[in-house]
């Protein structure tokens, strides 16, 4: 759980704040109430507070003075909250040296009790109506008030609109922070969803091959004629499937909580020439990879990414794949095509998910685990590239995988 500050809360608030002490001296004020003065913490804590008003503001008479000490005195005696009208206190002009500005206050002074109820201190809440009073001279083509304070009811128009601005920033930001939290629950929402979904399909991947097996073993111990190494030959089957699917669960976790892996610069032409050398000679195979195109990354996973796509082209394939390496701007681009039946568009994010296998690569494929096709695009995601599926541009049939990768030096997607 987060640990709250509250000295750094106090400091950080937008509106100007000061902790007086009992005996009226300034212990605290925080960042905005040092803009507001027009002067630093330093000069000012430690001292009286009615000393400060008097120092500081030079068009503070002392009826001013007076009003503020009485409202802190009520507030010790009377253990409540007291508001002060707004009231004029003029601060040092940084661009004039020795000349003040006009400005106008509200405070509101609040008691702090410790938990006998006793005062240990006062909270000083001050907002600027300063532009709010000059608004409301010009409206009334009034001239400048010459004494410490406005009108009664000057006083309390000015307030109201101080007041209802704040309230109306108060309900901006209340209204965003809604629409950010709406988001991040539907954000959580669908997090959870999918891990449900997953869970699912990994349950139901799972149970597959463990049926299998134990399927297998109970038929050997009840059939005392069964052949051993057919028994143990179907087992070892069903055990390697399971490890497939245990083994491409670990590498998503890993992928997806950022494990660091070391890289270096990979050669994307010769790696993929390395990976086609280990397919199966049955199926024609066209190529052109262009020499040179270095991206950073590691070697064994983009490999991995790489054996991905050839095995899935080489499913789905009828009689040919086509496989190109060449650069666009400062992306390495690597594309898998096969003459397959392709995959249709409302398939073609879905093939990313985990477990999701359409009908015809169950059947070509029946102990695929439905996890390359993810696997591959977390890949290419921790290297700031790209993984999807495009359309051929001959309108041909088949599917088309097209991997985007940054350069090697350059800043890509990162």
């Amino acid at each position: 759980m987060m640990e709250i500050d509250p000295a750094a809360i106090f400091d950080a608030a937008p509106t100007p704040l000061a902790l007086i002490s009992p005996d009226l001296t300034l212990v605290a004020v925080n960042r905005a109430y040092e803009q507001l003065m027009g002067c630093t913490r330093q000069e000012i804590t430690g001292r009286d507070a009615l000393e400060v008003l008097e120092a500081f503001h030079g068009g503070s008479t002392g009826e001013t003075v007076q009003a503020v000490r009485h409202s802190m005195e009520w507030v010790m005696a009377e253990k409540q909250s007291d508001f002060l009208p707004v009231r004029r206190y003029d601060v040092a002009d940084p661009a004039r040296p020795g000349a003040l500005q006009e400005r106008y206050w509200n405070i509101t002074h609040a008691p702090l009790l410790d938990e006998k109820g006793t005062v240990i201190g006062i909270l000083a809440h001050v907002q600027d109506a300063t532009a709010l009073v000059r608004q409301q001279r010009e409206l009334q083509g009034a001239p400048p008030p010459d004494g410490s304070f406005l009108t009664h009811t000057a006083a309390i128009e000015a307030h109201l609109e101080a007041q209802a601005g704040r309230v109306y920033e108060i309900n901006q930001l209340l209204h965003q922070t809604h629409i950010q939290d709406q988001q991040a629950l539907e954000v959580l929402r669908g997090a959870v969803q999918q891990q449900r979904e997953a869970l699912t399909d990994a349950s139901h991947d799972l149970r597959g091959p463990l049926t299998g097996l134990l399927t297998r073993l109970q038929d050997a111990l009840d059939d005392p004629d069964a052949d051993p190494r057919q028994v143990l030959g179907a087992a070892l089957h069903d055990a390697e499937r399971l490890s497939d699917i245990v083994s491409d669960l670990l590498e998503l976790a890993r992928l997806e909580a950022g494990v660091p892996v070391p890289t270096e610069p990979v050669n994307l032409a010769r790696l993929v020439r390395g990976e086609l050398s280990r397919l199966t000679p049955e199926i024609t195979t066209a190529t052109r990879l262009d020499p040179g195109i270095v991206v950073d990354g590691s070697p064994v996973r983009l490999a991995r990414l790489v054996a991905n796509l050839l095995a899935n082209a080489q499913r789905h394939a009828r009689s040919r794949l086509e496989v190109t390496v060449g650069a666009d701007g400062d992306h390495a681009v690597l594309e898998v095509s096969d003459d397959g039946p392709g995959i249709p568009d409302e398939d073609k994010e879905a093939v990313f998910r985990r477990f999701y296998r359409r009908a015809d690569a169950r059947r070509s494929d029946p102990g695929g685990t439905g996890l390359g096709l993810p696997i591959s695009r977390q890949i290419a995601q921790t290297h700031g590239g790209t993984l999807h599926v495009s359309d051929r541009p001959d309108d041909s049939p088949g599917a088309r995988f097209v991997l985007r990768l940054p350069l090697s030096g350059a800043d890509g997607d990162r």
